[in-house]
């Protein structure tokens, strides 16, 4: 029997360890920081164990990848390699969710030789993504066109019923993450033409999207989308671009955020001693006797602002403290928006994936053709992120398991013995995209 090793019992793990427990006869072992994290997602099963590790432990971990057959790291990304390296030492095939570092991919020629499948970028997005993309660049293909422009978006957001608070947002898991990605620079190209967004103008960037059946919202850049033309094959495409959806006033919002200083890391502060409201004066260098005026003076915005208003609403013009002893104002803003902007018992979250892509024929004709993921969380289950992140790992760990998948080296799934068996099992689970075209 088949041995499988989970790394990680964070929020997005649960799919994944019931699919495997559920749908497989593989031996599964969890193994996390916080052994009972990972008992509460075996829940008893007669084919999985749990263990406690610390990931950091060298010899602890390379014991419990050398007694599996496939390591899944739901780890963070900073933990891979370590993970990779055993992975490669000890002839253990790996599936990642996460982003392919130049690190990683550096493996590719050594995994070849031993005949180790390394599958990263097989989560949401990326994955979903890069599937449902490939599986219209490849039908394109076929009929003899070329993609000459393709636009990729994606967000996790509040499903519309429980889109309750004035920011439009809820974190599902640590905020850092996010925090941090609004540093980012982006590019794409347009036209022809590559853009370059640097990372203190990235929420000025931002334009309208009707994405069917959800609605409309804001769309910024997310990263570098120029990679993405070798990735697909579309060297003939004028346009590549790949953005972050989130709901009407949040780059507004975060860019003032971003302008204010919530997002420094430099700047610190002895919370033992001093209230929010008094970390964000000495941030702005104001005396705080009229902190709103000073806030909207540094800002040139009125103080009816709604910016203003979600400040407020966020408990950061307040005299709360904040358990944290020395850190950052960004640690402080960190802190707050983990505890202000949380999913309800019963609350459900939103995952939406639209791609437009025009094509082009040689008989000169030109197609629009979409395709949209609208998925919402399961009340009192699942989340939808949760869901959308881990089921297309868990169904290519199966296929991995199965020898469905007989690829070596290090991959994303853009090829069709990946995508065409997860797009068609995750469709069964209701996790689909809608196509649809017309000829322009």
């Amino acid at each position: 029997m088949n041995k499988v090793l989970v790394l990680g019992a964070g929020l997005v793990a649960r799919p994944l360890v019931r699919y495997l427990l559920e749908k497989t006869d593989v031996q599964l072992k969890v193994a996390s920081r916080t052994v009972s994290k990972a008992e509460r997602l075996i829940e008893n099963h007669p084919r999985g164990t749990a263990q406690q590790l610390d990931v950091t432990d060298q010899q602890a971990l390379r014991q419990v990848i050398s007694e599996a057959d496939v390591v899944i790291s739901l780890l963070p990304w900073i933990h891979h390699m370590k993970v990779a390296n055993l992975c490669i030492e000890l002839n253990k095939h790996m599936v990642t969710t996460s982003y392919v570092k130049p690190e990683m991919q550096a493996l590719d020629e050594e995994a070849k030789k031993r005949g180790l499948l390394f599958l990263n970028e097989i989560g949401v997005d990326p994955g979903i993504d890069h599937m449902a993309a490939m599986k219209i660049i490849n039908n394109v293909k076929n009929r003899g066109g070329k993609i000459v422009s393709f636009y990729s978006y994606c967000g996790g957001l509040p499903a519309l019923q429980d889109n309750n608070n004035p920011l439009g947002y809820k974190f599902s898991w640590s905020p850092v993450g996010v925090m941090l990605a609004a540093l980012n620079d982006g590019q794409y190209l347009k036209d022809g033409k590559v853009v370059k967004i640097p990372g203190e103008q990235l929420f000025e960037h931002y334009w309208f999207l009707d994405v069917p059946g959800a609605g409309t919202f804001e769309a910024y850049v997310n990263r570098d989308a120029l990679p993405y033309i070798d990735l697909y094959g579309i060297h003939e495409t004028k346009s590549m671009y790949r953005g972050t959806l989130r709901n009407i006033g949040h780059c507004e919002t975060w860019n003032y955020f971003k302008k204010l200083g919530l997002l420094r890391q430099d700047f610190k502060v002895d919370f033992s001693k001093v209230t929010v409201k008094q970390a964000i004066a000495q941030l702005i260098g104001s005396d705080g006797k009229n902190l709103v005026q000073d806030i909207a003076r540094k800002l040139n915005i009125p103080e009816y602002s709604v910016t203003i208003k979600k400040m407020e609403w966020l408990g950061l013009l307040s005299d709360e403290m904040v358990p944290l002893g020395e850190a950052s104002i960004f640690d402080m803003f960190a802190h707050i928006l983990e505890n202000k902007l949380v999913y309800h018992e019963g609350e459900v979250d939103l995952l939406l994936q639209h791609h437009e892509f025009i094509a082009e024929y040689p008989n000169g004709k030109r197609e629009k053709i979409t395709s949209t993921m609208v998925d919402t969380g399961i009340p009192h289950g699942d989340t939808s992120m949760a869901r959308t992140v881990s089921l297309p790992a868990a169904i290519a760990t199966r296929l991995i398991v199965e020898g469905k998948i007989k690829l070596s080296g290090v991959h994303i799934p853009v090829l069709p013995e990946i995508y065409e068996p997860v797009l068609t099992e995750l469709e069964t689970m209701n996790i689909k995209l809608v196509e649809r075209s017309s000829w322009l």
